[in-house]
């Protein structure tokens, strides 16, 4: 799989001291404000996902919740960093993943697919109009400008993805997320006709499964995450994944029924 490279220098966070088996199951696992797009990555490639503060408040409330693990060496911090608690780094153990080679289509949503004749499904169309949908009406919007604009940049590098469900050309539901090897970090979804989320997620087992991929994860075990058929794993198992050799191939990108996925 060909993809752009992003220019050096690294961030450090590839150089960080971060024993994963010694971190909190919940809750943050370390600290530190580099967002860069080479940041990013880096974080993604070690089993981190980020939580950005959306205001100097919830910065305040990071610190002072988390000051004492800090000083107890329980969670790390970016020593580069200017702002450290204005990003906070998660890597929950266990870890909510979906096995691309047992997708999970809800009945009454494939009794839905069916009767979706006017609808589509597309990869890598509209990427930032997806992330930008997705931060809408959130009261927490840990999608902040900041995160926004790199994750833009990895997905012109071809490391971030998204994919699109259109019903008669009007986008309707999508997901995002960004890439490592076999394994795709989906970060969030969003739905405007009822169904169109949960279809944006299947289509994207589907289409990463056919260019080679192991596993989605969903990031945060939930009640909605199982509906989707993602199952808690060992995080030690999930920084397996992330490691394992891969050789894939390009997410495809053209359109598809959404039907299709009922079959």
């Amino acid at each position: 799989m060909l993809i752009a490279s992003l220019p050096r220098p690294w961030s450090a966070w590839e150089v960080l001291d971060l024993d994963l088996t010694r971190a909190p199951a919940e809750g943050p696992v370390a600290f530190g404000d580099d967002l860069s797009p080479q940041g990013l990555l880096s974080a993604y490639r070690q089993g981190l996902y980020p939580f950005p503060a959306e205001s100097p408040e919830h910065r305040l409330f990071n610190e002072m919740s988390y000051e004492p693990d800090v000083a107890a060496g329980r969670v790390k911090v970016f020593a580069g960093s200017k702002e450290p608690f204005s990003v906070a780094w998660c890597s929950p153990d266990p870890r909510p993943l979906i096995p691309v080679d047992r997708p999970h289509i809800q009945r009454s949503l494939r009794r839905q697919l069916r009767a979706a004749t006017h609808w589509t499904t597309t990869a890598d169309v509209c990427f930032e109009r997806v992330v930008s949908h997705c931060r809408e009406g959130r009261s927490e919007r840990w999608l902040t400008d900041r995160l926004l604009a790199s994750l833009c940049r990895l997905h012109a590098c071809g490391y971030a993805h998204s994919v699109e469900v259109w019903e008669d050309g009007e986008l309707v539901g999508g997901t995002f997320g960004v890439r490592v090897g076999a394994v795709f970090s989906a970060d969030s979804q969003f739905t405007l006709r009822s169904g169109a989320g949960k279809v944006a997620v299947a289509e994207l087992t589907r289409r990463f499964a056919e260019a080679g991929g192991l596993a989605i994860d969903v990031q945060h075990d939930s009640d909605h995450a199982r509906l989707l058929g993602a199952r808690p794993v060992p995080r030690s198992r999930y920084l397996e994944l992330l490691r394992a050799p891969h050789d894939g191939t390009a997410l495809a990108t053209g359109p598809q029924p959404a039907r299709r996925l009922a079959d």
